[in-house]
């Protein structure tokens, strides 16, 4: 069965880091075979792509993030993480993460995925 659990939400100062974690299992999310990504979404804003990982390709960012935001993953033989390494922080990052797999239909940043998880609040105070 597909699984993804966030973790690594929290509260920080503008300029600062954090770092979100992702634990995903199951057969269609690992070994390569399905694109992994992190979403957000503001109150009262629409849900945008953040950063996606494709199956064997680089990590692909939104423009308000690049350069600021690196997406990896990281597969074990007992845990694999998808992490999201968050520098600079500014107020307008703030929101919910979420982490989506499995990619059906559109591109990796705004495409339909599959699997979701429950998310992982993000507040950047200014």
């Amino acid at each position: 069965q597909e699984r993804l659990l966030e973790s690594g939400g929290g509260e920080v100062q503008a300029g600062e880091s954090l770092t979100l974690s992702c634990e995903y299992s199951g057969y269609r999310l690992t070994g390569n075979r399905s694109t992994l990504a992190w979403f957000r979404q503001a109150q009262g804003q629409e849900r945008e792509g953040v950063a996606a990982i494709p199956n064997y390709g680089v990590g692909e960012y939104a423009a308000s993030v690049k350069g600021r935001f690196i997406i990896s993953k990281d597969e074990t033989e007992n845990k694999n993480i998808l992490t999201l390494q968050m520098n600079s922080l500014r107020p307008d990052d703030s929101g919910m993460y979420y982490c989506a797999a499995h990619l059906m239909t559109g591109d990796e940043l705004s495409g339909d995925y599959l699997y979701w998880g429950e998310g992982t609040q993000v507040t950047v105070s200014s």
